[in-house]
């Protein structure tokens, strides 16, 4: 049998991808779960054969929430599994340590490839971004402003570009004002801007927010 747990924040996502692989497979014994802390308790009480993981669950960002998994269970395969647009996000989560990154979007077909194909040690991602990727290597790379940031940055231009204060950041990724004001002005330095107010046109406008 391959334990493969799904963890997103929608029951009728996690309904979805439950019976897609189930469909698929008499092999797949399929669980869920809908939160952060869920996913990691989870994770530790059980060995799973791979976590199918959404970037956007309440509790803990998609990176920080794929650290710590990687921390607690180094070789536990994890595919991520987004809404988010793969040219903004999944760089980022290959790099944190996920094996494979797929859209939402993509067909249930897909989604059944990629998990066999992880399940037997391999990585996935999709014929765009692999080209995406093979590119962004390359001496004269294009590379977007935000692709300049580390992570944490990543994770505060996308909450200011949500309409948060930085006081409402500081409360919700558990750190003080000061330090959230400090990433904020490495931001607008790195970006090139000067403002919340471009800040939040530029999240707005590359798809880093809905």
């Amino acid at each position: 049998m391959i334990h493969i747990l799904v963890a997103d924040d929608h029951a009728v996502v996690r309904r979805g991808i439950k019976e897609t692989l189930v469909d698929a497979s008499d092999m797949f014994r399929v669980e869920e779960a809908g939160t952060a802390p869920e996913v990691l308790e989870r994770v530790r009480g059980k060995a799973w054969d791979l976590l199918i993981l959404d970037l956007n669950l309440p509790g803990r960002g998609g990176l920080d929430l794929l650290a710590d998994i990687r921390h607690d269970r180094p070789r536990l395969p994890v595919l991520v599994l987004s809404m988010y647009p793969e040219d903004q996000f999944a760089v980022r989560a290959l790099r944190a340590g996920a094996n494979g990154y797929l859209n939402k979007e993509s067909a249930p077909e897909e989604l059944v490839t990629a998990v066999n194909k992880i399940v037997k040690g391999g990585r996935y991602v999709s014929d765009a971004l692999a080209e995406r990727l093979a590119i962004s290597v390359g001496p004269d790379a294009d590379r977007a402003p935000h692709e300049a940031l580390s992570d944490r940055e990543f994770q505060v231009l996308r909450l200011i570009g949500s309409g948060r204060t930085v006081s409402q950041i500081a409360e919700e990724l558990s750190l003080s004002v000061k330090t959230i004001s400090t990433y904020r002005t490495r931001i607008l330095e790195k970006m090139g801007m000067t403002t919340n107010a471009e800040l939040t046109v530029y999240a707005v406008r590359t798809g880093l927010v809905g």
